[in-house]
Order: structure tokens, then sequence, then C-alpha cells
């Protein structure tokens, strides 16, 4: 089954996303995210985390964190990711796919 890495953009970087929320919003932003995870199943290989750019970047959304998801095909991965928080909340995610290292 593909495996997939989910990267999460906003204009915001994550760092200031959390330190700009109350401890409620912080809560509300962990419980949609949990909620949607258990929705997700065993499509989803690792949650993921947060990031916080170190160097480079520049104008434009920042990838924010990922996730590693496994599906029978992006399309289905897709219908997985509707309505994820992220999305919701007004951030774009980003899909690709794995592919296999010649002679491994």
């Amino acid at each position: 089954m593909p495996k997939y890495m989910v990267l999460y953009r906003a204009s915001v970087s994550a760092a200031e996303q959390m330190n700009s929320s109350s401890p409620e919003a912080a809560q509300a932003g962990m419980d949609a995210r949990t909620a949607w995870a258990e929705r997700a199943g065993a499509a989803l290989v690792d949650l993921g985390s947060p990031f916080q750019p170190v160097s480079g970047g520049g104008d434009g959304d920042q990838i924010g964190g990922y996730s590693i998801m496994q599906a029978d095909s992006v399309e289905s991965l897709q219908g997985i990711l509707d309505g994820h928080p992220h999305s919701e909340w007004g951030g774009t995610i980003d899909i690709l796919e794995f592919l296999t290292m010649p002679g491994r």
C-alpha cells in the first residue's frame, strides 16, 4: 500500500500559532485533530509533529507540520483528508508519495 508524506502549510508558523492561542483554543485544536485522527484510523501511520523553520523559507506559506499516511490511492487519501482541521482553519495540505529506492 502506498505511503504518503502529508505536509501542512499556513501563512503563520506553527510556533506563532501555538504562542498566540489561548489554552482553550489550543485544547479545541488538539481535540479537533484527535477526532480527525480517529476517523483516519489505520490510514494514519504517524500523526506527525509541528515544525519550526530554522533556515530558508521566504515569502508565502510555511510548512508547519507533517503526517505520514497510507492509502490504496491518492484519491482515497484525499477523501480521508476531507474535513481535516488544518484545511477547515484556512491552511493548505500537500501530498507527496514515497517512492521505493532503486536496489532496495
